[in-house]
């Protein structure tokens, strides 16, 4: 009887040049604007911009420490839709701080970017993802958000009777029945928290705002610059790769998939919508779920893209060495900075 193979149809599928793949060919001003329309189109931003609603901050908590002053508040990035963060303000005297956005990956919550331990299994991710607290350090202000379907937002499993395989995956279904993305409301939701921030504008330099975060916050942190240009500088650690190395090859959380961007381009054709400013794309060398191969594929488009746009040392590629899926707060950081003041 003959073999039967499912997948086979899609990895071939996969394995075809986008149609829109980037080409010397192309008028490439027109080029750019279509992948731009596209892009919004296929993220179903539009649609959520259809329930935009004003930024209203409402401060729950204000917890001063030695090194920093930590506000926790809640505002609306859409009617109905509560987003909370943590923004952690250094108390060095400066009169306004560069703002770092930063963007959890598929821990329990946002609550690790400022170091605290809330359910078991936290301590694992306090080793390496406390985002927040590292950029204090590094004299930033840092705005930790609390991405849909992750911590605080992910599904109410026990109260409203629903049971899946991970936090997000309902939240990411359910977003497509209304011609939206998971990963769309998320960076719809980082727009809307740097608008959030002219509340706290006489602090902070929002002329100068960039955003970091690993694997899911890499993704977040990607195509978030894609979308607003207020980020001056991206850097997305191990989660810039190939549609078909990654997600197209193993399985991974829903909340990475959207709909036919695959048919029309690869995730590096995505990086026109970001150049020229600074993208700094980190990685592990032995990441098992993003393949440095794959981002090496993705990272050759970036670099023509840039070289397009006559910014070629604004894009770096920054690799790692013998680790896996994994963010080096001390590499990013420091690139991050270099990016800034170059």
């Amino acid at each position: 009887m003959r073999k039967i193979d499912n997948d086979i149809i899609h990895e071939k599928l996969l394995d075809k040049k986008p149609l829109w793949a980037y080409d010397e060919k192309y008028d490439y001003a027109e080029w750019k604007d279509r992948i731009g329309k596209k892009y919004i189109e296929l993220l179903g931003l539009d649609v959520i911009a259809e329930n935009a609603c004003p930024i209203k901050v409402e401060i729950e908590e204000v917890v001063e420490t030695e090194e920093y002053t930590r506000y926790r508040y809640v505002f609306e990035s859409e009617y109905d839709c509560p987003v909370p963060c943590y923004l952690l303000i250094p108390r060095t005297q400066k009169e306004k701080y560069p703002v770092c956005i930063c963007l959890q990956g598929h821990t329990s919550g946002f609550h690790i970017s400022i170091g605290k331990e809330i359910y078991d299994g936290d301590a694992k991710f306090l080793e390496t993802s406390t985002f927040a607290l590292d950029a204090v350090k590094n004299g930033y202000a840092a705005l930790a958000v609390e991405q849909r379907g992750m911590g605080e937002r992910t599904t109410l499993l026990q109260s409203r009777g629903r049971t899946m395989s991970c936090g997000c995956l309902f939240t990411a279904m359910t977003a497509l029945l209304s011609g939206r993305t998971l990963i769309g409301e998320r960076v719809w939701d980082v727009s809307k928290a740097i608008d959030s921030l002219e509340y706290f504008k006489d602090k902070l330099d929002l002329d100068d705002i960039s955003v970091t975060g690993n694997s899911g916050g890499g993704t977040a942190t990607y195509y978030s610059a894609c979308y607003d240009k207020r980020i001056k500088v991206a850097v997305p650690s191990c989660a810039v790769c190939t549609y078909r190395d990654s997600i197209g090859d193993m399985w991974h959380c829903t909340c990475n998939y959207v709909p036919q961007i695959g048919r029309y381009i690869d995730m590096g054709e995505l990086a026109t919508l970001i150049a020229p400013r600074k993208l700094v794309v980190c990685h592990g060398e032995i990441d098992p779920i993003f393949p440095l191969s794959g981002t090496k594929k993705v990272y050759s488009v970036i670099e023509k893209i840039y070289e397009k746009e006559n910014a070629a040392d604004n894009c770096k590629l920054v690799v790692y060495p013998d680790k896996p899926h994994y963010f080096d707060k001390h590499v990013v950081f420091a690139e991050l900075t270099k990016a800034r003041n170059a």
